[in-house]
């Protein structure tokens, strides 16, 4: 994608836009889920409680390939503003959870563009985008989320400027994990995320900049919330998390957690001790 200059007044016309969707919560779907997440437990059923962030993998867009841009996305403009920059990756959120999602419920999805911005980082310039979901059951709002959506130009990712930072303290809870093609392939399926970042080493590297195949920042996060919710042994009430630097396929990755009273706080760090994610997660 060649790089327009940024014309930011023209982005915020989006500000306020908003779409609704339907859909329901398939428990063959979380069944699925559970699957690629190696979430342990007996098998969810019709009527358990949707674990948290697994309201992810549904309300799902499917676009025809004529409409889809060259990185495997829905192409820019409709509900998203048409940032000129060819990088689009999960920056963060803050995700309160109000009610449960029963496993067979119809649900309704009310999503609105909250805010644009455009800064300028150590890679150049930024556009961030945040989206508001909001999703309904029987008319209660069970889930508010805001959403950030974080636009840059191609290059590398620089993890060598993060490794500088201090070094992090022990956590008394570390899981290790090593993602590897076939998690990413059932996360991607799971989602309908057609983003070649996920599957496409030669566009990573000759397009976007990355060493290898990258691993889904929602993926991360979705362990580490459910990280949080099997220390606290009950629903969460909130989670927020922000992405610092992506995690690549073949990098090992350790989910970092220090549980308190009422919270847990967590970071996904890679194997030269890089923080990749960081999270805060409250619960009852």
């Amino acid at each position: 994608m060649t790089t327009a200059p940024i014309d930011l007044a023209h982005l915020r016309q989006w500000v306020g836009r908003s779409e609704v969707r339907h859909d329901v919560a398939a428990p063959g779907h979380a069944r699925l889920m559970a699957a690629t997440v190696a979430r342990p437990g007996p098998e969810l059923d019709r009527g358990d409680a949707l674990p948290p962030l697994w309201h992810w993998t549904y309300f799902l867009e499917g676009l025809p390939p004529a409409q889809l841009g060259r990185d495997g996305h829905p192409a820019r403009g409709g509900f998203l503003p048409p940032v000129p920059l060819s990088n689009r990756m999960w920056a963060g959120g803050r995700v309160s959870f109000a009610a449960p999602v029963p496993l067979g419920a119809a649900m309704q999805k009310r999503s609105t563009v909250l805010r644009v911005d455009h800064k300028t980082g150590r890679s150049g310039e930024l556009v961030f985008v945040t989206v508001r979901h909001e999703i309904l059951v029987d008319g209660l709002t069970c889930i508010d989320e805001e959403h950030d959506i974080v636009y840059k130009s191609a290059g590398p990712s620089a993890p060598a400027a993060a490794a500088a930072q201090p070094a992090e303290p022990a956590a008394p809870v570390r899981r290790e994990l090593c993602p590897d093609s076939t998690q990413l392939f059932r996360y991607s399926a799971l989602t309908f995320n057609g983003h070649r970042i996920h599957y496409d080493a030669d566009y990573c590297r000759s397009v976007e900049g990355y060493d290898n195949l990258v691993v889904h920042g929602p993926l991360v996060a979705t362990l580490l919330a459910g990280l949080a919710q099997e220390l606290a042994g009950a629903a969460l009430t909130r989670f927020e998390y922000r992405a610092l630097s992506p995690v690549l396929l073949g990098q090992g990755l350790t989910l970092n957690a220090w549980p308190q009273a009422g919270r847990v706080s967590l970071h996904a760090s890679v194997g030269d001790g890089r923080v990749s994610m960081r999270a805060e997660a409250w619960h009852a």
